[in-house]
């Protein structure tokens, strides 16, 4: 061990030879602490969320006021509702999430719509034509390098660009992005089918639970799809490696996605 250096004061007598020096203090070394791994019932939860204020509530609170007060009442009170959630998340500090976002535009466009030309038709086929939009701007982002879910994703799953870049992430997030993409278009054509062919009542009370039920499933498929490949990416602490410094460190495992 080196003896600690002792420093005296320059005195007058020393003569002009003397050369003082300042010694800094030994810089701090800053370590950033590991991003720490997502966790899978966080995740779910938050999809669950998003799901429920986005999709679910919104289609059993227009379903039920529909048949109790008509339509004009639904669609305010979907759309009330929608910008409620949304304003609530924002107050308390909460993410707003870009699926919640994205539907509070939506439906704020087709409601004025519909009130400044009375007609509900087009309420009930303007989702159509979004969903055509929407379909076409997941798969045409398969063009470029970070396609549409990869941009999400940060809504649901925390991830670095480190994590984010590794091969098998990527293929998963194109792979969800072209699923998501034909769901997105196979809703706009059963909504259209269902609407030429059937009396508003019927149109909503199939259309909802059609539709719900479409989208739940393609959401567990994804949360299903990506554990798989997350664990294959070593992303999930599996339970008996919850007391490692490190779990993010966890190897991934050789396997295509």
């Amino acid at each position: 061990m080196t003896a600690p250096s002792t420093i005296r004061p320059v005195r007058a007598e020393d003569g002009p030879d003397i050369v003082t020096v300042t010694l800094g203090a030994p810089r701090a070394q800053v370590t950033a602490a590991p991003m720490e791994p997502p966790h899978l019932p966080d995740i779910v939860k938050r999809v669950a969320m998003s799901l429920a204020t986005a999709v679910v509530a919104p289609s059993v609170l227009f379903t039920s006021t529909l048949v109790l007060a008509g339509v004009a009442a639904a669609m305010i009170a979907a759309l009330t509702w929608m910008a409620g959630a949304m304003a609530w998340r924002a107050a308390t500090g909460r993410p707003v999430s870009g699926l919640l976002v994205l539907t509070v535009a939506i439906m704020t466009v087709k409601t004025t719509i519909t009130f400044a030309t009375g007609n509900t038709f087009i309420y009930f086929v303007q989702p159509v034509f979004v969903d055509v939009t929407v379909a076409s701007a997941f798969l045409l982002s398969l063009c470029s390098s970070r396609p549409m879910v990869a941009r999400l994703a940060p809504d649901f799953c925390p991830l670095d660009d480190v994590t984010a870049a590794r091969p098998g992430i990527r293929r998963l997030f194109r792979r969800l992005t072209l699923m998501w993409g034909l769901v997105i278009l196979t809703k706009g054509s059963v909504t259209l089918w269902l609407l030429m062919s059937l009396s508003t009542v019927d149109f909503v009370l199939i259309k909802n639970g059609a539709i719900i039920s479409l989208t739940l499933a393609a959401a567990a498929a994804t949360v299903v799809w990506s554990v798989v490949v997350g664990r294959r990416e070593g992303l999930f602490v599996p339970p008996h490696h919850h007391n490692l410094v490190e779990p993010f460190l966890l190897a991934p495992a050789v396997v295509e996605a």
